[in-house]
Order: structure tokens, then sequence, then C-alpha cells
């Protein structure tokens, strides 16, 4: 039995550290956990650039909902009671659930590269309200993947385009990428993707493939993020070449990724996080633009294909994956 006396001395670890509370920064990835980790390791690795030590001046708790919105939400309420200091966030899914839920200072990758949003920020320029972050170049993008798509299969004709069904912005992001395949003379074949159902999901490919499709383009959001493995198995099964606009597709078996660097924008994203812990409010932040874009190529994707892959084409890649 612990004498009463020896209380005090045995609880003041636990008094001081509750007076010198860490920040925490709550990251809520709609994604896997998978999905998610190179981003959460870009962002520590921001951190830790900005002089930031993990455990001494801050700490991390970093969820995520395994495609399902439902629980991205709960997870939300969960990091709001602590409270957090400051979210972060992949996506517009999960940046409108944090602001729909909260006031709690955010700072969102993946903004929509719009002027204005009336669900998250005002301007580029002054967001104004909680939210604030580095937009990226997503489906404004998607003619430069057509092109790319066109040089590595002369002979295409069709192209199928795999997006989110559930959320209207990747619904509406899935028919930019449709009218940029159209624009170029092909046929665009919609992929609507409404759950994690892998046996619906092959049922599509093989469907894609009795249409025609040479290549499938996808539109990257939390629940495609979460599947990659099973779209590219799925469709290589069918002879269908995968099109990803970050590094971690081809990194997964798609022919080649072209679009914006996310784990740069997560480290630069650290910067804010760490303006913000020191006082500076968000809607006073700009919205940032990308300035790293990466083309990746996976040679062993175009062997599996039967692909032999212009030289124009390989000169360009930042990475090719062999």
């Amino acid at each position: 039995m612990i004498a009463r006396r020896a209380l005090p001395l045995l609880l003041a670890p636990a008094i001081a550290r509750a007076q010198r509370r860490l920040p925490v920064v709550g990251f809520v990835g709609f994604a896997s956990v998978e999905g998610d980790r190179l981003t959460v390791e870009a962002l520590r690795e921001g951190m830790r650039a900005q002089g930031q030590v993990e455990g001494r001046t801050w700490l991390l708790d970093n969820r995520h909902a395994d495609g399902d919105p439902t629980r991205g939400a709960e997870i939300i309420r969960d990091l709001a009671a602590l409270p957090v200091e400051v979210f972060v966030v992949p996506g517009p899914a999960a940046a409108r659930a944090v602001r729909r839920a909260t006031a709690i200072p955010l700072v969102a990758v993946g903004l929509p590269p719009t002027d204005s949003d009336p669900d998250l920020f005002a301007s580029l320029a002054r967001p104004g309200g909680s939210v604030t972050g580095f937009a990226s170049f997503g489906e404004e993008m998607s003619a430069k993947r057509v092109e790319l798509l066109r040089e590595a299969i002369p002979d295409i004709a069709a192209i199928g385009v795999l997006h989110n069904a559930t959320d209207p912005t990747f619904d509406a992001w899935g028919r930019l990428t449709e009218d940029s395949v159209r624009s170029q003379g092909l046929r665009a074949l919609r992929v609507p993707l409404a759950s994690r159902d892998t046996a619906a999901l092959a049922a599509q490919m093989r469907a894609l493939r009795g249409d025609g499709a040479r290549a499938l383009v996808v539109v990257r959001d939390f629940l495609t993020s979460s599947m990659i493995q099973d779209i590219v198995a799925l469709a290589m099964a069918e002879g269908i070449a995968v099109i990803g606009d970050q590094a971690r597709f081809a990194e997964a078996g798609a022919l080649f990724s072209y679009g914006a660097s996310l784990p740069d924008l997560f480290r630069r994203a650290a910067g804010y996080v760490t303006r913000i812990l020191r006082g500076e409010r968000p809607g006073e932040l700009p919205v940032q633009l990308p300035t790293a874009i990466e083309f990746v190529v996976n040679l062993r994707a175009a062997r599996a294909l039967g692909l032999t892959l212009p030289h124009a084409v390989l000169a360009r890649a930042d990475e090719v994956v062999e």
C-alpha cells in the first residue's frame, strides 16, 4: 500500500505534463492507413524541417477512415472533442467534413484550384475563414495525361474513367476527365465506383475491356486511393493500362502517373501548421498552388501489357520503375 504522504510526489509528473500540454495536430485521412502513409511521413518530415520535435514540441494524432466517409465524420468529432489545435487533411471531401463539424483551424492539401469555394475559402489569396492549405492540379491536368497515353499507345481509341460516384466533387472531376478524353477524339467510358466491392470492380473491368478500352484513367480520391492495389491488379488482368495522378499509382503497377507531388505539398503544409500553432490565423494564409509535378513511368507494367514505350515518353519521366 502506498503511503498517503507519497501521493503528491507520484502525481507531480502527471500534473506537470498536464500543465505543459503539447499542441496536438489531428490528421484525418478518409483513405486507408497505407493510402495515407506517404503523406503522413511527409508531414512529419516537414515538421522536422520547421524545427518541430514530435513528442517534445508537438504531437500527431493520425486516424484513417478506410474509404468510409461516415467513419471519417466520427473521427473528426472525436478529434474536435479532444480538442486538437490544428486539423490536417488530404482532399476536399475530408476538408468539407471538418469545416462542417468545427471551426478549429484546418490545413488541407488537395483543395480545388479555383479562385473561391463557398464551402471552404473566400479566395485563394485571402481564404478568410478557418481553412487554408494547398490546391493540387488534379483533373485540370487530365488533358496532359490523355496526350501521354496517346503517345504510349498510338492506336488507342477508348479510355475508361474511374471515379468515386458517391461524392459530387469527384463525380464532377470524372466528367472533366471524360471531356478531356473526348476533346482528343477518343471514346470516354465512365466507370463509377460506389464502394470497395472488388467483385463489382472486377465486373466493371471485364465490361470495360469488352467495350474496347485499352486504358483506365483513375480520378484520385479517398476511395480510389484506398483501392489502388485492387484497381491495378483487376485492370491489368484484363490487359488495361492504368493511369494515375501521383507516384503511388505507378509504384503500385500503373503504367504511369502524372500530377502534383503530394509528399511535397504535405511537407510544405507543415509550414502552415507551425505558423498556426504560433498564433497566425488560417484565413490570412493564402491557399498555395503546387510547384512540383511528377511523371513516373513503370516499365514492368509496360512489358506486361506488351507495350514498347517511345523514347520521347521515357525521356520526359522524372522516375522510371524498372
